[in-house]
């Protein structure tokens, strides 16, 4: 019977009375956090630069979802598949060509759900070209991939993501200069701002999604499918997988429970309650997020019953 490699454990920080165990995890980071304040539960490694894969795509669906919300940008919008989206790329499985036209919308469903590295370069191409008017010092210097991955960095500056460096808008990190990287905070703190835009949580909770392309006057169809495994599982509406050779397995998932309700007198305090996993550098990333989620819902209720008190320093 295989033994999980949760159940390998010492003794870590004592919270309201009680010793915790900490797992001794494969993954070379990993932290769980208070969704609602951002407080930090545990972490390990938590600032160590790494590649994160196909995380990658949350910051670029930030920056897809930001233009539509402040440009008032129309992601109904038709656009076509450059012939650049395939370069680098080893994998195609939704079977796109140069020159099919398909929505932004869909492309941002093939971009979340089914972590497609085609559809998020594509998004990356034409909001770029529509970016470039927030660069007018860049104009006209910058192709519209350059202009949209300095707006994720600008988003990363922003969300003080200080130890994160996006090169491209699918994470590819094969023969790329200068290697992107980021860190499990710093991913944690893209996950608080991206959950909270009600389109995004839309986008990475499907387990399934029927798109449609247009090539050559013919309309094609396919179903997407959810990359993360424990989706619909314990309280999972969220977030996103990522992986490759250099990134190892990475996972960052988004959980759920009802929220608390503490009554004190006539008073009535409301405690939602959601928690966050970021895991990087894993081979086993659904058992151990699995692991880390349940573990992490120990700490919260423990840190709960100690009136949730956060040190200002373990804040993300």
């Amino acid at each position: 019977m295989r033994v999980p490699r949760f159940a390998l454990t010492f003794f870590s920080t004592t919270v309201v009375g009680v010793a915790l165990l900490r797992p001794v995890m494969a993954a070379e980071s990993y932290l769980i956090a208070d969704a609602q304040t951002g407080y930090i539960l545990e972490e390990q490694e938590g600032r160590k630069k790494l590649q994160v894969g196909s995380l990658t795509k949350v910051a670029t669906a930030c920056v897809v979802l930001d233009w539509a919300e402040r440009k008032s940008g129309d992601l109904n919008r038709i656009v076509t598949i450059p012939p650049e989206a395939f370069q680098g790329i080893s994998e195609n499985p939704i079977g796109f060509q140069p020159g099919d036209a398909i929505s932004l919308k869909d492309l941002l469903y093939a971009a979340l759900v089914q972590s497609d590295n085609i559809a998020a370069y594509t998004l990356a191409y034409h909001i770029g070209s529509q970016l470039e008017s927030l660069l007018p010092e860049a104009s006209g210097k910058l192709r519209p991939v350059d202009a949209f991955v300095s707006q994720m960095n600008a988003l990363a500056k922003h969300l003080r993501m200080e130890r994160t460096r996006f090169v491209n808008p699918h994470g590819i990190d094969y023969k790329v200069k200068p290697l992107p990287y980021s860190t499990a905070e710093d991913m944690a703190r893209l996950t608080r701002y991206a959950m909270n835009k009600p389109s995004f949580r839309f986008y990475v909770s499907q387990k399934e999604r029927p798109i449609a392309f247009d090539r050559a006057g013919h309309r094609l169809n396919y179903v997407l499918r959810n990359t993360n495994e424990l989706l619909g599982k314990m309280g999972i509406d969220g977030v996103k997988t990522g992986r490759s050779s250099r990134s190892g397995e990475c996972l960052i998932l988004y959980a759920n429970r009802e929220a608390e309700v503490v009554r004190q007198g006539q008073m009535e305090t409301v405690y939602p309650r959601h928690l966050m996993v970021v895991l990087l550098g894993s081979t086993d990333r659904f058992g151990e997020g699995a692991a880390l989620l349940q573990r992490g819902w120990q700490l919260y209720d423990q840190w709960a019953a100690g009136g949730r008190v956060a040190d200002s320093k373990k804040m993300l």
